[in-house]
């Protein structure tokens, strides 16, 4: 239980002293520092004082090792957006809606999308994205479309829109289906994802190109995740090869392969 060292770090965060704060929640000085001490366990009843005081969840104060979180996290987590780092609760999604209190969709276009990896979370930025509504999706989730670049999804083409509901619990995250993720160091990614996270709190993300190798992400660098619905795109899709033209295809690949092979075979003789 990380409770002790949590609360040390958040009232030092704060400038506060012992007195400070132990005087806000109505308890003895000689208390508080036996909290922080480890020499006293704290009842339900202080447990969701400081969870009021602090404006951060009980979960968060008791089992998450804050003084191991990078600076971003604890911001957020100062200004409200409690990042629990097992991914169930993560936090408020920052949101909009439309003149009938319906959630909007809004787009993440490729000039937006460096600002989202730093303003996912502000309902100021996110109240200037552009926004639509599809009446074929449920009413009753949450969408977000986003502006994919590159070719590591093909066949989705560049520059597609991709839509994705909202995954508030990464458990349920299910493996080898496509989501968007929103990470600290690659901002948003579109990929296949392979669920590690009972076993190694981790992610996997592979390309459907194969020239692209899977990577691993660790869940304190993830801040979003949405499942695929579907995809826009304005290029039409390469059609797929007829069994004989793509059995052909593989028998002439396998012929230059070979040619290769008997060259470098020769360059190797000659050296000898």
């Amino acid at each position: 239980m990380y409770f002790k060292s949590n609360i040390k770090l958040l009232r030092k965060r704060l400038g506060r002293t012992q007195d400070d704060i132990a005087f806000s929640l109505q308890m003895k000085r000689s208390t508080l520092s036996g909290y922080e001490n480890g020499i006293a366990q704290p009842n339900m009843e202080t447990l969701v004082a400081f969870s009021k005081f602090f404006r951060i969840s009980i979960d968060t104060l008791i089992k998450v090792n804050l003084p191991g979180l990078l600076e971003s996290e604890l911001s957020q987590l100062e200004r409200g957006y409690d990042v629990f780092i097992t991914g169930s609760k993560l936090r408020v999604l920052a949101t909009t809606v439309d003149s009938e209190n319906i959630e909007n969709i809004e787009l993440v276009n490729e000039k937006a999308k460096a600002g989202y990896a730093s303003g996912f979370a502000d309902p100021e930025y996110i109240r200037v994205l552009p926004a639509f509504q599809l009446p074929f999706l449920s009413r009753d989730r949450k969408y977000r479309t986003f502006q994919v670049s590159g070719d590591s999804m093909f066949p989705i083409p560049d520059k597609s829109f991709v839509t994705g509901e909202y995954v508030d619990d990464w458990y349920f995250i299910r493996s080898n289906y496509p989501y968007i993720i929103l990470t600290l160091d690659d901002g948003v990614v579109f990929k296949i994802v392979e669920n590690r996270i009972k076993t190694g709190d981790k992610l996997v993300l592979h390309s459907l190109n194969p020239l692209y190798e899977p990577y691993e992400v660790h869940v304190k660098e993830i801040r979003e995740v949405w499942k695929f619905v579907h995809f826009i795109s304005s290029e039409m899709p390469e059609p797929n090869l007829p069994k004989d033209r793509l059995v052909e295809t593989v028998k002439i690949l396998q012929k230059q392969v070979r040619a290769i092979q008997m060259k470098l075979d020769l360059g190797m003789t000659g050296d000898r």
